[in-house]
């Protein structure tokens, strides 16, 4: 049963329990007020506001936050209206929180102010410890971290997502556990906002995506006519998905994109990595997947809105720029073992060359076909999450599995690694990283993700599966990339590590409220 609070009358205020209001101030009063806690059952940290004014009025409402106004959360609503329903997310655990609402006129005049308590629940044991190493807050990009979660107590449910703030605060999560349709849910490469500021994320154990709003109500549901789910879905510009999937029909695995018609439901362009690349390579050996089935692997994409080309990495493989006829375009990785693609053509034309600081070609044999690295540049090592930057510029997580082929030992690392393309002289310069500075400490053979923020040009690193002088966690570090200082850093601990070592996914920076 939802935890409805009460409903009662301006004239007749008696706050019990939970809640407690305080006087409003004239001219403006209420009525009918009513507060949800948890209405959805799925967002134990979010509640529904709802009142009557007697005059219209603008809003904004702020949850009073522990560590002072940056730990505040704050909404606006610019409608003028009487009838007025937030949605409050950002609620500490285990807390008698202070949620204010300030209410305006039609000049942007207050005319009114209330504060609210709500008390919420401690958090389920599943969740892990945040421990802040660094956090500059002044310089830091707004909002929270959202975290896919693979942690838990006793029981292995994947389906954990939550958001913490920068003083280790989880502020919202979700707990599908009890849901009909999500209860196994298998969310790995976690939510996105979607244009319209709904969270979307795929679930393989459905074959299907999902739109929830921030409570975690489902608004849409979109099945793939027959193809399984895998590991990653975007949102075109358009509004369409892009995701990595597995033809059922094929006996090879994770090795199809597929363009979704958000409208209609239907595929509407399909890009089959059988064709496109040769799934017979095997110069990056592998103990994770049987590569006769999981050749590619398939496991970031991006969207290039210049030529409406998209950005595919393949752990196994590479990461490749395909058009929208699945040609290629270019192929980053070390130039070891490259043929045929299934569809005939030599591969060999596609490789792009490596450039030094300078500009000039680098040449050494052993560079190019990633035997070592060069002072200048390093190729990307079982990558993850490609990203096409403002400036044209790709970004990848590089992991760093077996990097040089040397097996990962105790100086392996993790980057976020920006590389500048050249796609008609077919040349590749890397122009930025960070992450080795972290060692074996941020090293992440699997999963983990790099984000960008445009407006402040920080770079978003996140190593999800490390194992480290015996501890399981994952980090999350925010760098000032003009700088390149690291700004914020909190590590993620989680009571057990699925499998041993998967403490999330990935995490990236969003606001509570879009």
């Amino acid at each position: 049963m939802r935890n409805r609070l009460f409903i009662l009358s301006l004239l007749t205020i008696s706050l019990l329990g939970a809640c407690k209001q305080t006087p409003v101030i004239k001219p403006l009063s209420f009525s009918e007020l009513e507060i949800v806690l948890n209405p959805t059952e799925r967002s134990p940290l979010g509640a529904l506001i709802s009142l009557k004014t007697d005059a219209p009025a603008s809003s904004q409402l702020r949850i009073i936050g522990k560590n002072g106004a940056l730990s505040d959360v704050i909404h606006a609503v610019s409608a003028l209206t009487q009838d007025h329903q937030w949605t409050v997310v950002g609620l500490y655990a285990d807390y008698l929180n202070q949620v204010e609402i300030s209410f305006f006129d039609a000049a942007g005049l207050e005319i009114g102010k209330d504060t609210f308590e709500i008390q919420t629940e401690p958090l389920i044991a599943d969740m892990p410890e945040i421990e802040i190493r660094l956090a500059q807050a002044a310089a830091m990009t707004p909002g929270m971290n959202l975290v896919s979660y693979f942690g838990y107590d006793q029981n292995f449910l994947p389906l954990r997502a939550f958001m913490f703030d920068t003083y280790g605060d989880i502020r919202w999560y979700l707990d599908y556990k009890d849901d009909p349709r999500l209860s196994n849910l298998f969310y790995d490469t976690g939510l996105n906002r979607l244009q319209n500021g709904n969270l979307f994320f795929g679930n393989n154990n459905k074959d299907s995506i999902y739109e929830i709003d921030m409570l975690g109500a489902i608004q849409n549901a979109w099945g793939l006519e027959g193809y399984k789910f895998h590991h990653m879905v975007i949102e075109k510009p358009n509004g369409n998905f892009l995701l990595t999937a597995t033809d059922p029909n094929k006996p090879t695995v994770e090795d199809i994109v597929l363009e979704l018609d958000r409208t209609s439901g239907n595929i509407a362009n399909l890009w089959d990595l059988n064709e496109s690349l040769d799934n017979s390579r095997r110069a990056w050996p592998t103990d994770l997947h049987d590569l006769e089935v999981d050749w590619f692997h398939g496991n970031g994409l991006a969207y290039d809105q210049a030529d409406g080309g998209i950005i595919v990495s393949g752990r196994s493989q590479c990461t490749v720029k395909l058009s929208p006829n699945n040609e290629v375009i270019w192929i980053i990785a070390p130039h070891k073992d490259w043929q045929q693609a299934g569809n005939g053509e030599d591969l060999n034309q596609y490789l792009l060359q490596p450039l030094d600081a300078q500009g000039n070609a680098i040449t050494d044999s052993l560079v190019l076909e990633g035997q070592v690295d060069h002072p200048d540049f390093a190729w990307a090592w079982y990558q993850h999450s490609p990203v096409v930057l403002p400036n044209g510029n790709l970004l990848l997580f590089d992991n760093g599995d077996n990097r040089n082929y040397q097996g990962n030992g105790p100086n392996s690392y993790s980057r976020s690694v920006e590389y500048k393309i050249d796609a008609a002289a077919k040349t590749i310069q890397q122009v930025w990283d960070f992450g080795e500075e972290n060692g074996a400490a941020g090293f992440s053979r699997v999963v983990s993700k790099t984000t960008y923020s445009v407006p402040d040009d920080h770079v978003f690193l996140s190593p999800g599966a490390i194992s480290f002088n015996g501890e399981a966690y994952g980090l999350v570090q925010e760098i000032d990339r003009p700088n390149d200082a690291l700004i914020f850093e909190a590590k993620v601990i989680p009571p057990v590590a699925a499998f041993g070592i998967l403490t999330f996914h990935n995490s990236q920076r969003l606001s509570l409220y879009p």
